[in-house]
């Protein structure tokens, strides 16, 4: 299994300084969060800055913009411009030479049955067009599935397979989110799975905490081959690394 971390966790660090502690700690992925100084648009502008990922054995993918964007809202204006955003970040990870980029499918922020139905067209119709972008460029586009409430496309596995379905691309399999929805075994037999997100909580919301903090079942990750441990703090990035070494380890000397 490949183990790597979300940058969430070494927000406002330089990237050599991500660089250098995944290395000393002996990570193999790590996932770029694509926000605040970071966003595409920014790196994009930097030219040689970003040739130092080349010198790193280390794994790259990115987590596409999600704050103020929606590729499912009823607003044009944003689906044109979230549209915009995904395929600078496809063209981010052409120029570091990431293999993937993780998107949200988008929510809506009217709880009706006919508003979810529009949204659930137009974030297909976006995320469709992106796709497609990212194929051409030879990059894995890859949707996630969001926690387990009405606003969020995506809340179950048979929608996330629906999305990538018609949108002719991988997912992302974020464990935490599936696991508020009590179906995390019907999420793991989904096809097209690229990758995963790893994270804990209790069932009900996501709260992002160390594995081993909420009720999330380790037994789930027998199989996976590469996961990205996505917490907002290093230490528990860390401690949630060895854990899951701890439990590997375990596994196979049971066997």
């Amino acid at each position: 299994m490949k183990i790597g971390f979300s940058t969430l966790a070494l927000f406002a660090r330089s990237f050599e300084e991500w660089l250098e502690m995944a290395i000393a700690d002996g990570f193999n992925m790590m996932e770029i969060l694509c926000e605040g100084p970071y966003w595409p648009r920014i790196l994009l502008s930097q030219g040689d800055d970003l040739d130092i990922f080349s010198s790193y054995d280390v794994d790259l993918f990115l987590h596409a913009p999600t704050v103020d964007l929606n590729p499912a809202s009823i607003n044009p204006g944003i689906r044109e411009e979230t549209l915009k955003q995904l395929y600078e970040t496809v063209d981010l990870a052409v120029k570091i030479r990431a293999e993937a980029i993780t998107v949200h499918p988008g929510l809506i922020s009217r709880l009706e049955d006919r508003v979810r139905n529009i949204g659930l067209y137009y974030s297909i119709e976006t995320l469709k067009e992106a796709s497609a972008y990212a194929k051409d460029m030879d990059v894995v586009f890859s949707v996630e599935n969001m926690p387990n409430r009405y606003a969020f496309f995506c809340n179950t596995p048979e929608e996330h397979s629906y999305f990538t379905k018609e949108c002719d691309c991988r997912a992302t399999l974020d464990l935490g989110h599936a696991n508020t929805s009590g179906e995390i075994q019907k999420f793991l037999q989904m096809p097209r799975i690229h990758y995963y997100h790893l994270s804990d909580n209790n069932g009900e919301k996501d709260q992002h905490l160390p594995l081993g903090e909420g009720n999330l079942d380790l037994n789930a990750i027998n199989g996976i081959d590469k996961v990205i441990i996505e917490l907002n703090n290093y230490e528990n990035v860390i401690k949630s690394r060895n854990l899951l070494r701890q439990f590997i380890m375990e596994e196979f000397n049971e066997k």
